[in-house]
Formats: C-alpha cells, sequence, structure tokens
C-alpha cells in the first residue's frame, strides 16, 4: 500500500489522510457490516489513529459487537457515506472503509472475519484466509502488533 492513504465521503465534504503504513486489511460480513454497508461485506483497512486527520463534520452511530467492544462508526451526515470506525479494544487504531479510499485498489485484504455469516450471494474469497467469527482472542490477535 501507498505510505500516503488519502480518501473521503460522496459529496467531498469530509476528507481524511494517513502518512501510515495499514496494519491490515480484512473483510468483515458480521451482520452489523452488513447493514450498514448496504451490502455483503465491509473491507476494512486498519490504520494507526496517529497522524490519522479529517477534515469535515463526521458523525458517529455507536454500537456494542458480539465482543461487547464499543463500535463507534462515523459517517457524513450530508450524504451519508461510511468514512471510518473505531473499537474500544483498540483505541490506537482506526478502521477506514476501503470503499471510501481515493484508491480503492490499494486496499489489499488479508482474510475475511464472520466468514460463516456471508450471505450466499457474496461469496467469501476463497484464495483469503477465512475465520469463521472473530479469531480467537478477539482483532487483537488477527493484528500484528495490535
Amino acid at each position: 500500500m501507498s505510505s500516503k492513504l488519502t480518501g473521503g465521503c460522496l459529496c467531498g465534504s469530509v476528507r481524511y489522510h494517513s502518512p501510515a503504513e495499514p496494519v491490515l486489511t480484512a473483510h468483515c460480513h458480521c451482520a452489523d457490516c452488513r447493514r450498514s454497508s448496504g451490502t455483503g461485506h465491509c473491507t476494512h483497512v486498519v490504520m494507526p489513529e496517529a497522524g490519522f486527520t479529517v477534515t469535515g463534520e463526521v458523525r458517529f452511530f455507536d454500537r456494542p459487537a458480539d465482543s461487547g467492544n464499543l463500535v463507534r462508526r462515523g459517517f457524513c451526515p450530508a450524504c451519508g457515506s461510511p468514512i471510518y470506525s473505531t473499537n474500544s479494544m483498540m483505541p490506537d487504531k482506526v478502521f477506514i472503509r476501503a470503499s471510501s479510499l481515493d484508491d480503492p485498489e490499494l486496499a489489499k485484504p488479508a482474510m475475511s472475519v464472520y466468514a460463516s455469516r456471508a450471505p450466499s450471494w457474496d461469496a467469501v474469497d476463497p484464495a483469503l484466509p477465512a475465520f469463521a467469527e472473530m479469531p480467537t482472542g478477539g482483532p487483537k490477535a488477527a493484528i500484528p502488533a495490535a
């Protein structure tokens, strides 16, 4: 991936930048990701929070994950585009929606989580490691140096 990650929302009101390298990119097929994405899964680019900057207003919807950790999903209040989320278990990381990247080809998924919840019309990529639920030990176990 590029050492300069940029992106934003559909209407252009929200923009972000990160000078860091991604920690991990993964598909998530959990019900919350499906519903918040409007399709069969979300693709998250996990980045260090340090150096991640956002301009424009981002509103958040908070909801506990299966683990009980609070997930905050940030979106543009003008156009509704999902931008990024945070997870209380990993306060030093942000989970950028790959769909919001200026260059979505920079997202290189390394795994799928909650694969058991993928709808039949959104097949899990057989070339990637897949976990039926979250890997044992939670997100920290799946993300190096988390």
